[in-house]
């Protein structure tokens, strides 16, 4: 009987290449837009508090709890960018309100209506004739006169006396 060396194992990888789980990207409106939206809804005159945005971002299906930085950051930059006012409060707390800004802004593109008008050129201005006064020329004085630095002399000293014998 022959003996049938064993098969040879195949030979291990060095390193499985590490394929990065890709997330699915969510769809749906950002929470910076979550959040405009809410304030905007809202009719309080004093403003919506963050207590009270994070429980509209709550009921819109967004995780709060997971995100509260993000939250935070998010309300932060909508300040930062004018689109919320703070009412009361500081940083990330507080009350918020639209920002007449905002609300300027918002309404535009919704009413944009499309013109037909081609651009104006530029027109150059006609230039002013010179006035008299200004036609004088102007005279630049001289320069001041340089005074020489003045040397110290040194003075000769005086020779010691030799003593008296």
């Amino acid at each position: 009987m022959a003996e049938v060396a064993p098969a040879a194992a195949p030979a291990a990888p060095a390193k499985a290449a590490k394929k990065k789980a890709s997330k699915p990207k969510k769809t749906g409106p950002s929470v910076g837009e979550q959040i405009v939206k809410a304030v905007a809804a809202s009719k309080e005159r004093g403003g919506v508090s963050a207590a009270a945005l994070k429980k509209a971002l709550a009921a819109g299906g967004y995780d709060v709890e997971k995100n509260k930085a993000r939250v935070k950051t998010t309300i932060r930059s909508l300040v930062a960018k004018v689109t919320l006012v703070q009412v009361k409060g500081t940083e990330a707390s507080g009350s918020f309100k639209m920002s007449k800004k905002a609300d300027t802004k918002v309404k535009k593109p919704a009413a944009a209506k499309k013109s037909t008008k081609s651009p104006k050129k530029a027109t150059k201005s006609p230039k002013k004739a010179p006035d008299k006064k200004a036609a004088k020329p102007k005279v630049k004085k001289a320069p001041a006169a340089k005074k020489a630095p003045v040397k110290k002399v040194a003075k000769p000293k005086a020779k010691k006396a030799a003593p008296k014998k």
